[in-house]
């Protein structure tokens, strides 16, 4: 079997005023590389501090290594881990050597790859290594921990023993079809489907939430111009990130920023003010607001309480209700807020001054609040879904539903069976065990050198 090097990026262990570089030897031959390079039998998972010595017997630096053994490692396979100084020219000449001695530089994620393969983890496990690696929060780390530890692969395997079981009594019905089989069991196959079915729609009703986990709550401001929107983006981001004038119509397209909020990642975006006479530019400034608008997870509606109105056409203020939008009282250093009209009535509503950083921590709860209920009450074990896994639940979803309506019209067991082992094989893929290396190829090509 040959053997596989690679370094882990983006290396950050302090050790006083350096950092550690992780290098991992993969294969069969990993335990003679070992014997090798430091002169000893490796012994299991026991922490080794020793030179590293190159082919010519060359110092080049002095390291700590562990050897594991498979299928007790990551991969599954015996594997080599050498921690030496992060100078890039010590880690730089330490791979040279490996691969002078005939390891080979591992593939973008072909690590996690040899572990899905040796059966060390499923799919969906191997998944949530790049979620861990990408996640900008606390919720989306927790969701991916949940993922890694094999939360969605006992929810599929549920979903598959069900389904497995259905599929048994429909095929009894085609390979002993003068066996006297009680009719009943149509209807004990109906209701596991039917079951599936539910299972299925209660996973795929977390796709929104993992697209949000992934890349942010897509949180739009929205108000007139000079009510103060690009400030209280300043106030959340932490430093001057949208020009700020007097002047009314200063942004005239939008501005997004990434920032953490609790335990949360928001991407806010600063519209354009909606300026009932814009011009030709702020016009188009505006058109983009709607548009984006339309995508939008949560709302923030900025109003001057010095200028309490604003004017929406009914498509966009039919998209503000009390789980998503959060009215902002800005500029309260000038005057009280007013009683908001009772055309908004319902919305949360929060007084603070951008100038004078009054009412800022209550901003940031109730941002926090409105967060907090976009996360689908799906139960504890159940982790946000990516693409992927949404594509798979969909087809299982119109397979299961087709199987459905073939129960309860009677139709042959022959065409039933088609479905069910086509909702089979989607739910299948979500955590691997459907063969597509294709598919495989392209999931772990997305992933860092050193995983």
């Amino acid at each position: 079997m040959s053997r596989h090097v690679e370094t882990i990026a983006a290396l950050a262990t302090p050790v006083g005023t350096a950092a550690i570089a992780l290098v991992r030897v993969s294969g069969a031959e990993a335990g003679r590389v070992a014997r090798e390079i430091f002169g000893v039998v490796p012994q299991a998972r026991r922490v080794r501090h020793g030179d590293y010595r190159d082919r010519a017997g060359v110092v080049l630096d002095d390291v700590v290594w562990v050897f594991f053994a498979g299928p007790g490692s990551y991969t599954g396979e015996d594997t080599l881990e050498i921690s030496c100084h992060g100078n890039p020219y010590v880690a730089q000449r330490v791979l040279e050597d490996l691969l002078a001695r005939g390891c080979r530089a591992a593939e973008p994620g072909e690590f996690t790859q040899r572990a899905f393969l040796g059966g060390k983890m499923d799919l969906s496990q191997a998944e949530a290594v790049m979620d861990l690696i990408q996640a900008r929060s606390e919720r989306a780390l927790v969701a991916a921990n949940r993922q890694l530890r094999g939360s969605l692969g006992r929810q599929m395997a549920v979903l598959i023993d069900a389904l497995l079981l259905g599929l048994a009594r429909v095929e009894a019905y085609i390979d002993f079809p003068d066996e006297d089989l009680p009719p009943e069991d149509r209807a004990v196959v109906a209701a596991q489907v039917a079951d599936v079915l539910r299972g299925t729609e209660r996973l795929l009703a977390t796709s929104h939430y993992g697209e949000v986990l992934r890349h942010g709550i897509k949180t739009v401001i929205i108000g007139e111009p000079n009510a103060g929107k690009s400030s209280l983006l300043n106030c959340l981001v932490g430093r001057d990130r949208a020009i700020v004038s007097p002047e009314p119509g200063t942004t005239r397209d939008f501005i997004e920023e990434v920032v953490n909020i609790g335990p949360h990642c928001l991407r806010l975006i600063d519209t354009a003010g909606l300026n009932p006479a814009p011009g030709v530019v702020e016009k188009l400034g505006i058109e983009k607001t709607f548009e984006i608008a339309g995508e939008a997870d949560l709302f923030m509606v900025v109003m001057a309480v010095n200028s309490p109105t604003l004017l929406l056409d009914n498509v966009l203020r039919e998209k503000l209700r009390p789980e998503n939008t959060l009215v902002v009282w800005n500029k309260i250093d000038l005057a009280p807020a007013p009683v908001l009209a009772d055309s908004w009535k319902g919305l949360s509503t929060i007084e603070v001054s951008a100038v004078t950083g009054s009412g800022l921590e209550g901003l940031r709860t109730k941002i926090i609040a409105l967060s907090d209920g976009l996360t689908p009450a799906v139960g504890e074990d159940v982790v946000a879904i990516n693409a992927r896994h949404a594509q798979a639940l969909k087809q299982a979803r119109a397979d299961l539903a087709a199987a459905a309506e073939k129960l309860a019209a009677g139709e042959a067991a022959e065409l039933l069976a088609s479905d069910l082992r086509g909702a089979l094989a989607a739910l299948g893929e979500i955590s691997g065990k459907v063969d597509n290396e294709r598919m495989l190829d392209a999931l772990f090509a997305n992933f860092c050198i050193g995983k």
